[in-house]
């Protein structure tokens, strides 16, 4: 069925179409919730998402595609939720005490694009360094401690493949200042990384 058919039979109340959405979009909305609100309340944000996705069907104008729609309302219900429970931090907020706060606009062309190359990730294949359970927990670790703008912004790029056009939609921020969330984030992991090669611990 392709998304105009399942769109109208949405509409139309199709059990079996919204049960065909749940399955092709639910992964990649727990997908989003974890990366902005984490584990815990993932689950919760995106049965609420369906919830409104439920009740909206009707009012879906299809001037975006019908995954970014989904992903859009995951997203700020998951948003919503992290105001709620730290009211303290501002998803768009740029951590200035995090690795990489030396990074200024001057980094930057006006398009959003870098001056310079990103440092790459190091020669070593990512793939065998994730073999080590150790260093698993120790990337799993630091990821929890990242601010959430930083965390949310390096899951979606680097974990879940959005692109950077989406990921500025999902969390309202600029183009450069989710290249300076990814970089911050990357800095930290591989700081992680490097300590773990140096000392077998985080």
């Amino acid at each position: 069925m392709d998304e105009t058919a399942l769109i109208e039979q949405l509409i139309a109340g199709n059990d079996r179409a919204f049960r065909q959405l749940i399955s092709q979009y639910h992964s990649l909305m727990l997908s989003i919730a974890r990366a902005i609100i984490g584990e815990v309340f993932a689950e919760e944000v995106v049965q609420e998402a369906w919830v409104s996705v439920y009740k909206n069907i009707a009012t879906f104008e299809r001037r975006a595609s019908l995954k970014t729609w989904l992903l859009t309302i995951v997203s700020n219900q998951a948003k919503t939720r992290l105001r709620k429970e730290s009211r303290q931090v501002s998803l768009d907020q740029l951590d200035g005490d995090t690795p990489g706060s030396y990074l200024d606009g001057n980094q930057f062309h006006r398009d959003g694009h870098w001056s310079h190359p990103i440092p790459h990730w190091n020669n070593e294949s990512p793939e065998a360094l994730l073999e080590e359970k150790q260093l698993q927990r120790c990337i799993a670790k630091t990821l929890t401690l990242l601010p959430p703008a930083q965390k949310a912004a390096f899951i979606l790029r680097d974990v879940e493949q959005q692109s950077f056009e989406d990921i500025c939609a999902l969390l309202n921020v600029s183009a450069a200042n989710v290249r300076v969330l990814v970089h911050r984030a990357r800095l930290t992991l591989m700081q992680v990384i490097d300590r773990y090669q140096e000392t077998g611990s985080c």
